[in-house]
């Protein structure tokens, strides 16, 4: 039996949390706001209600403009508030003309 033990030097981490969300702010530089919407259900009422979290992502690219919907992965601290990167951008925001 010890011998079907195997060598967990090479084992990987678990996989990274992922969030979809809509970014609100790219003013600063390689960095954007990303605002994540879930519902909870409240716990006297049973009514279900939107919360919303905000959470600063790593945008190398500064490719991401407000309004664009993108998936955001999560990763070691980049700075006091980042520790979130872009992934993909899911769906760009329209340009209203």
């Amino acid at each position: 039996m010890a011998e079907l033990k195997e060598d967990n030097s090479t084992a990987t981490r678990g996989r990274a949390k992922a969030r979809e969300g809509v970014v609100v702010s790219n003013k600063m530089q390689k960095t954007v706001v990303v605002a994540v919407e879930r519902q909870v259900k409240h716990g006297t009422y049973g009514k279900y209600v939107r919360k919303t979290s905000k959470y600063y992502a790593h945008d190398e690219a500064n490719g991401c403009g407000v309004g664009d919907r993108v998936r955001i992965v999560e990763t070691r601290p980049l700075s006091k508030l980042k520790r979130w990167k872009i992934a993909e951008v899911i769906r760009k925001a329209e340009i209203a003309s």
